[in-house]
């Protein structure tokens, strides 16, 4: 297997970035719906549908708009779709734990590729959109072209520092917190917004969350983010066949970068991973114009 280090090199960053913009994204977009059995999943659209296909997953707290200058800026070469995920903004909310269980959340990837009349697409996720992408490309390979994670190393990695690293089992307590029954009582739309630092973007956040079910959101971690006492996984290893890029901010605090490494002992293709230094969890945006360009760079290989 071919390893490919994507240095942020000088070439990179004079690399031209998109001329266009994302404010004005929402008045250009299509929206959607997606029948996931019986669930409807919403997603905005940007781009010719006779070009190929790319899937954005969001995690938390988010909703589609979190890919609003990747779309834009891969709109001409490619037919962007960005779903909410099932909770949130504009997707259905339904009750109960089990309703979040990580084998719904990929057929509501499934269920959108399927409704846009395609085989497979280009699958790009981020936080829990990430596990859900890699959770795809593991289980459901004939559906995905090209893998693209930001910001979520490989579950096994995942779950190897979690038993194995202090740090990152102390930086994963809020994840306990959010696991806890009436944790959701404890949020609201306004402090999830926390981290966007865009005024008028913070805005469009708020009102998303308040359209969103908060406890929905804290389902995910309640059904499938790993319980204490944390072990490693040591089951057979299902590798991802198709070829992954990977974007990290390094200034993340809930994922540490540790986790990334030995994720080449999971893939069956070539990996090319990108850190990015002073960017956090959300890199899309705290460094949209170098993901932007990275990505675009890959796909044109």
């Amino acid at each position: 297997m071919k390893l490919t280090l994507l240095a942020l090199s000088l070439f990179l960053l004079i690399l031209p970035a998109s001329s266009a913009t994302a404010q004005d994204i929402e008045s250009r977009v299509e929206h959607g719906y997606a029948d996931s059995g019986g669930v409807k999943i919403h997603y905005a659209a940007l781009g010719d549908k006779k070009n190929p296909l790319v899937v954005m997953i969001h995690g938390f707290p988010d909703f589609w708009y979190s890919w609003r200058d990747q779309m834009t800026a891969l709109s001409n070469d490619y037919y962007c779709v960005a779903i909410d995920q099932r909770g949130y903004n504009l997707s259905d909310k339904p009750k109960g734990v089990e309703n979040y269980d990580m084998r719904l959340l990929v057929g509501d990837v499934a269920a959108v590729v399927k409704h846009l009349g395609r085989e497979k697409a280009i699958i790009v996720g981020h936080d829990w959109g990430g596990i859900v992408s890699w959770t795809t490309a593991m289980f459901m390979p004939q559906m995905v072209e090209k893998l693209i994670i930001l910001n979520l190393p490989h579950p096994r990695g995942l779950n190897r520092e979690l038993a194995n690293n202090p740090q990152q089992q102390k930086n994963s307590q809020y994840a306990r917190n959010f696991q806890q029954p009436d944790a959701h009582t404890k949020l609201t739309a306004e402090a999830l917004a926390f981290w966007v630092k865009d005024p008028e973007a913070k805005k469009k956040y708020i009102e998303a969350f308040k359209k969103s079910d908060l406890e929905a959101m804290l389902n995910y971690y309640k059904r499938n983010y790993p319980r204490e006492p944390y072990t490693e996984d040591k089951s057979p290893i299902v590798k991802v066949k198709m070829p992954v890029l990977m974007i990290h901010g390094l200034d993340d605090t809930a994922l540490l970068a540790g986790a990334l490494n030995n994720t080449w002992d999971y893939l069956e293709q070539d990996l090319t991973l990108v850190t990015i230094p002073k960017a956090g969890h959300f890199v899309q945006q705290d460094a949209s114009d170098l993901v932007t360009r990275s990505i675009k760079m890959w796909l044109k290989r």
